[in-house]
């Protein structure tokens, strides 16, 4: 089987259908790791993203059920690599900065109520007790206590690691052009490269991320629209070491995410900008302005990177996960701000597409 796409989910299935038994090739089109999930912040944060919508329903199911798998997927990760993977379990904090926000809170808080959702509401000087770093003008705050983050750097690095040391081949710097398909259009048959090289294939993974869609040879009636979605996102470091922040904190625009050596993430914009990945003044003013105002701390903090990252987005932003509409394609894309908080899940339901698949060829 093939798999086209480097990143997470990608190597996250790749890494679980060859511990199924299957023969596995991953086609990079760069270097494995070094997309958008290089540049995310790894908030596992189901409770504290849920939105409104039969979509963010879907997401919501899909969050917890992954969520629960990190842990014991984590240590697999590192039995499997010899490397820890930075889940840090400190919960998340949504804090209101002014009165519009905090009734937005409010409303929030009932509608995480409403889904049986552990979310708990704490008056400004319990936050701060919490956190505190949060500005004395902080209103109200969302705990979500449940959800925790991990380092992606570091997840990227086990799932690359184990997966040569489990005998997936790595094809990097070979960008796939598009799918192959029989001649009655309904089986894939392989991928071309975009040298001409055609490998064959029994079944093929798409995880190509934001470049899904870019991707050829599938007819209109089995594709689906796959968009990049900019992403402006600060490195931050804290001479002092850590202490300025002991969880995740998030907020009208963005998020601080620590790791716990005294490094923070500061993101993330949304922008529809196509394939632009140029950071801009603009995007990082706003993110530090507002940082700022609740956590006046971070003003002292030290600029490590500036990166930009494409979340690959669905037209409701819900990802696709599982078998396609031809024998033989099976989707791992589409994950927007989740691909992280999803990575297990998608390895157990992608694989369990592919073995279905297997013995439905090996029985016809």
């Amino acid at each position: 089987m093939a798999v086209v796409g480097g990143g997470i989910a990608g190597l996250a299935v790749a890494w679980r259908a060859r511990r199924a038994g299957l023969s596995v090739t991953l086609f990079e089109r760069a270097r494995t790791g070094e997309g958008a999930s290089r540049v995310a912040a790894g908030m596992l944060a189901p409770v504290a993203e849920v939105e409104y919508g039969e979509a963010g329903r879907t997401v919501l199911d899909l969050g917890l059920r992954s969520a629960a798998l990190w842990p014991d997927w984590a240590a697999a990760l590192q039995r499997a690599s010899g490397i820890d993977v930075g889940l840090r379990r400190t919960g998340t904090l949504v804090v209101a900065r002014d009165a519009d926000e905090a009734r937005e809170l409010e409303r929030q808080l009932a509608f995480r109520a409403s889904l049986g959702l552990d979310a708990r509401r704490l008056r400004a000087s319990e936050a701060r007790e919490l956190e505190p770093a949060l500005a004395p003008t902080v209103r109200l705050a969302l705990q979500a206590p449940q959800d925790h983050s991990v380092d992606p750097r570091l997840v990227l690095r086990a799932l690359r690691s184990a997966c040569r040391a489990d005998g997936v081949q790595l094809r990097e710097q070979t960008r796939v052009a598009g799918v192959e398909l029989d001649r009655a259009q309904r089986r894939l048959t392989g991928v071309l490269l975009a040298g001409g090289e055609r490998v064959a294939a029994g079944q093929v993974v798409l995880a190509a991320g934001a470049w899904t869609s870019e991707l050829g040879g599938l007819p209109p009636a089995a594709s689906v629209a796959v968009r990049p979605v900019k992403g402006q996102i600060l490195r931050l470091r804290d001479p002092a070491g850590p202490g300025l922040l002991a969880g995740v904190v998030r907020f009208a625009g963005g998020y601080v995410v620590p790791r716990g050596d005294g490094r923070y993430v500061l993101g993330a914009s949304m922008e529809e900008r196509g394939f632009d990945v140029q950071p801009t003044a603009g995007g990082v003013y706003a993110l530090l302005r507002d940082a700022h105002e609740l956590i006046p701390g971070i003003a002292e903090l030290q600029i490590e990177e500036l990166n930009v990252g494409l979340r690959p987005s669905t037209p409701d932003n819900a990802p696709l996960i599982g078998a396609g509409a031809l024998d033989g394609l099976v989707w791992a894309t589409g994950h927007h701000r989740n691909g992280i908080l999803l990575a297990p899940l998608t390895a157990e339901l992608a694989v369990e597409a592919l073995l279905a698949g297997a013995a439905a060829g090996a029985m016809a």
